[in-house]
C-alpha cells in the first residue's frame, strides 16, 4: 500500500472536520465583536458564558443553568448581537459551508433563548424588548402619574404651612421631596407624550387664552424646585391680554425648558420671558446661568435617544433632557415656530422661539 493510500481520507470526512473547525472560529469572532460592542458595560464573563452556551447547544450538549445569574438580564441583547454578527459573517463569506455553519449557530442561539425563557428575569427583559414594550411602558407611566400628582400637591401644601408651622429644616426637606417627585412626574409625562406622537397638539384649532396665566402656572409649579436649589426664578411680567393659540402645548414647552434650566443650574438665575414682536407674534426665551452646553453635545442635544457615557456601546438610552427637549422642539414646530439654542460651555444657555399668537 502506498503512502498516498495510507494518508487518504474520505472527502466527506474532510468537509465535516473543516466545518467543525471553522464553527468555533465564527462564534469566537462574533463573540469578540460583541465584546467590543458592549465594551466594559456587561458583567466580565457574561458574553463568554453565553457564547459557551451557544456552543453547547450547537454541539448537542446540555445547557448550563442561568438561574439567579447576573448574565440573565443582559442575555437578550447579547444573543441578538451574536445573531446579527453571525448573519453578517455568513453573508460576507458567501459559500455553502459558511451558510451551514451560520445556520447551526443560529439554531443554537434559539435553543439558548428557549432555555432562558424559563427564567423570570429573562422573560421580563424579553417582554420589554418585544412588540408590547411601549404599551407596558405607558401603563407603568400612567400608574405612576396619579400618585405622583397627589404627592406634589400634598408636599407643596405642607411646605407652605397650610397644615401647621414648618421649620426651616423641614421646609428644606419638603423642597427636596417635591423636586424628586416633580422630576419623576415630568419623566412619566414625557414617556406618555412620546407614546402619543410627541408632536401632536392637544387640539387642532387654536383657542383664546391669557398668556399671563400660562406664565403664572409655570411659576407656581417650578418655584419649589428653584427654591430648593437656592436659585432665583425670574418670570418676567406679562400683559394680561388675550391671545389665540395652543396654551396647553405652550405651557408644556415652557415648563419643560424652565425645569431643565433649574436642573442644570447650580447657582444664579433662571429667567423666563415673553416679548411681543407685533400684534400677532410673541418671542419666548428661557435663560439660565448654568453650566452651558459643551460643543460636542449641541449637535445631538435634541435626539430622543442618544448614546451617553456609561451606556452600552452602540445602544441608545433615554436621556431625560433629550426626551423632553425633543418633545419641546416638536411641539414648537407644530405651533409654527422653531426652537433654537444659544449656548456656550460653562456660560449658561438660552432656548428661544417665536410664535404667531394673534391678540384678540
Amino acid at each position: 500500500m502506498s503512502s498516498r493510500e495510507l494518508n487518504y481520507v474520505e472527502p466527506a470526512a474532510v468537509a465535516e472536520r473543516a466545518a467543525h473547525e471553522r464553527s468555533p472560529g465564527m462564534l469566537e469572532l462574533a463573540g469578540r465583536a460583541v465584546e467590543q460592542l458592549f465594551a466594559g458595560e456587561l458583567p466580565g464573563d457574561a458574553i463568554n458564558a453565553l457564547c459557551n452556551a451557544v456552543a453547547s447547544a450547537r454541539d448537542g450538549a446540555s445547557l448550563p443553568s442561568f438561574a439567579a445569574s447576573p448574565h440573565t438580564a443582559v442575555a437578550r441583547p447579547v444573543l441578538d448581537a451574536l445573531r446579527r454578527r453571525i448573519l453578517i459573517a455568513a453573508s460576507s463569506a458567501g459559500d455553502r459551508e459558511a451558510y451551514a455553519e451560520s445556520h447551526a449557530l443560529l439554531v443554537a442561539i434559539e435553543k439558548v433563548h428557549d432555555h432562558l425563557c424559563g427564567d423570570d428575569l429573562y422573560r421580563v427583559v424579553d417582554q420589554l424588548g418585544g412588540a408590547k414594550a411601549l404599551e407596558l411602558l405607558v401603563e407603568v407611566a400612567h400608574d405612576m402619574r396619579s400618585p405622583l400628582g397627589s404627592i406634589l400637591f400634598l408636599v407643596d401644601r405642607v411646605r407652605l404651612g397650610q397644615s401647621g408651622e414648618v421649620s426651616e429644616a423641614q421646609a428644606r426637606q419638603l423642597g427636596l421631596a417635591y423636586s424628586a417627585a416633580f422630576g419623576l412626574s415630568a419623566l412619566t409625562a414625557d414617556v406618555m407624550e412620546l407614546a402619543r406622537g410627541s408632536g401632536r397638539l392637544m387640539g387642532p384649532a387654536p383657542v383664546a387664552f391669557v398668556l399671563a396665566d400660562v406664565f403664572q402656572k409655570v411659576h407656581d409649579i417650578v418655584r419649589p424646585v428653584a427654591e430648593e436649589k437656592g436659585l432665583l426664578l425670574h418670570i418676567a411680567p406679562v400683559a394680561r391680554d388675550v391671545r389665540l393659540g395652543h396654551p396647553a402645548a405652550l405651557t408644556r414647552v415652557l415648563l419643560n425648558l424652565t425645569t431643565n434650566a433649574c436642573k442644570y443650574t447650580e447657582r444664579g438665575t433662571v429667567t423666563v420671558e415673553a416679548r411681543p414682536l407685533d400684534s400677532s407674534s410673541v418671542a419666548f426665551s428661557v435663560r439660565d446661568t448654568g453650566r452651558g452646553v459643551p460643543p460636542e453635545v449641541v449637535s445631538r442635544l435634541f435626539d430622543t435617544f442618544r448614546p451617553r457615557g456609561g451606556s452600552l456601546a452602540g445602544e441608545q438610552l433615554f436621556s431625560s433632557a433629550g426626551l423632553g427637549l425633543t418633545i419641546c422642539r416638536k411641539l414648537v414646530a407644530a405651533m409654527g415656530g422653531e426652537l433654537k439654542l444659544d449656548a456656550r460651555d460653562h456660560s449658561g444657555s438660552q432656548f428661544s422661539f417665536a410664535l404667531s399668537l394673534s391678540a384678540l
